[in-house]
């Protein structure tokens, strides 16, 4: 029996991993932790991104034990300023600025890399004794006692529960049959970093430009990552540009207030689109992370909506486990989903809605939008509760993302 309590976690990047580490120091050893992806294979991580992790999230990885690991390497945003302007237009006037602080000292978010983050959160999880399996799930087969989970090595796991953490092309959402509802966006994100020949001093900036927003989100030394949408032709245009014309479409956008630029790493295109899973659950199955749902990156919330899904799916598991309840059970994954998907839709509505207000050509548009930021500039009540919940700090926040351990 003591098998059939096992968890498996299908993905092994930064959700996959946190919830692993979540589970295995909430659970204690009794219960098998168990991570199954292909890319485990892949040490150390090649992994060329960076992501904001926003205070609730820091937090996060405090309680976990990993933040000490990447800390030395991660940039406090210090400052954010909000743009709005056309491409051509000779100068970009700020209309919003926030002060990156939820508490004295704390800033609202850190730009870390993705590859740092994710080896931290592999070794803590081998140290936690978290087994990690560099293979998929292949199949599954869910009952009201239990879950059959079989790896494409062959082996055969029975467990309590099965975690889809295995991105936006979901195989194991897919097999339980869970539709999605949403759109593609006819946008691509670019991503690059840049060197700069001036300090960033921690500050970030978004420019909204018609074909949406070119976010400059500061880095350790002089780097930056961009990411700047563009609509999907033009963006494959211009990451199929050789160098020097690559640097001339940056140098728009980018300007010159902090020196000379320079590409550092191949700028790589990303489409963009919202959906959300009708359904975070199935019978033994939890949908978290990019499975579950995918937003615009106007916000910069994707990945950190990622792990609240994590934070809340681990809260509700170790208590359920605690009071002697099977973790798999209906009722606790429904406990889940009535959590976090109300947020999920709120946020996605919320990210859309910018999208649509930001990214357009339309004159009416933009005055309505520079008034709205000119107003919420010069109301402070606003602009801090803007800040904590873009830090992930309001509403219901589970306990991991207060920085207590579970």
């Amino acid at each position: 029996m003591a098998a059939q309590r096992s968890i498996v976690i299908c993905g092994g990047a930064f959700a996959g991993l946190a919830l692993a580490l979540a589970f295995r120091q909430g659970l204690g050893k009794d219960i098998p932790v168990i991570v199954a992806d292909p890319a485990l294979a892949t040490r150390p991580s090649r992994d060329p991104r960076a992501t904001a992790i926003v205070a609730a999230c820091r937090r996060l990885f405090e309680a976990l034990g990993v933040w000490d690991q990447v800390a030395a390497d991660s940039q406090a945003i210090l400052d954010m300023v909000v743009t709005d302007s056309k491409l051509a237009d000779a100068t970009r006037p700020v209309f919003l600025t926030f002060a990156g602080h939820v508490e004295p000292g704390e800033p609202f978010a850190h730009m870390v890399e993705n590859r740092r983050l994710i080896d931290a959160l592999v070794a803590r999880a081998e140290a936690e004794g978290v087994d990690l399996r560099a293979t998929a799930v292949s199949t599954y087969d869910s009952r009201s006692d239990g879950i059959t989970v079989t790896l494409a090595d062959g082996n055969v796991i029975e467990a309590s529960l099965l975690v889809a953490a295995d991105g936006a092309r979901s195989k194991l959402r897919e097999r339980a049959g869970i539709a999605t509802h949403g759109w593609d966006y006819d946008q691509s994100g670019i991503v690059v970093t840049v060197g700069h020949e001036r300090d960033h001093h921690g500050r970030a900036e978004e420019h909204f430009l018609p074909a949406g927003p070119f976010a400059i989100l500061p880095l350790t030394g002089k780097r930056s990552s961009l990411v700047w949408t563009e609509d999907r032709a033009e963006a494959a245009r211009i990451t199929a540009l050789g160098e020097a014309e690559f640097h001339d479409e940056l140098e728009k956008r980018f300007g010159l207030h902090l020196g000379e630029i320079k590409a550092l790493d191949k700028p790589r295109a990303f489409p963009l689109g919202y959906f959300v899973a009708r359904s975070f659950i199935a019978e033994r199955l939890a949908l978290v992370g990019d499975a579950a749902h995918v937003i615009h990156p106007i916000a910069g919330q994707g990945l950190n909506m990622g792990l609240k899904d994590i934070a809340a799916l681990a809260e509700v598991v170790v208590d359920a486990a605690r009071l002697g309840i099977d973790p798999g059970q209906a009722d606790v994954l429904d406990r889940y989903q009535r959590w976090r998907r109300f947020d999920t839709m709120a946020m996605g509505l919320a990210t859309n809605s910018l999208n649509f207000l930001f990214s357009n050509e339309s004159t009416l548009l933009r005055t309505v939008r520079d008034i709205g930021l000119g107003l919420v500039d010069r109301a402070p009540p606003l602009k801090s509760l803007f800040i904590r919940q873009a830090a992930g700090l309001s509403g219901e926040v589970p306990r991991l993302l207060k920085g207590e351990a579970l």
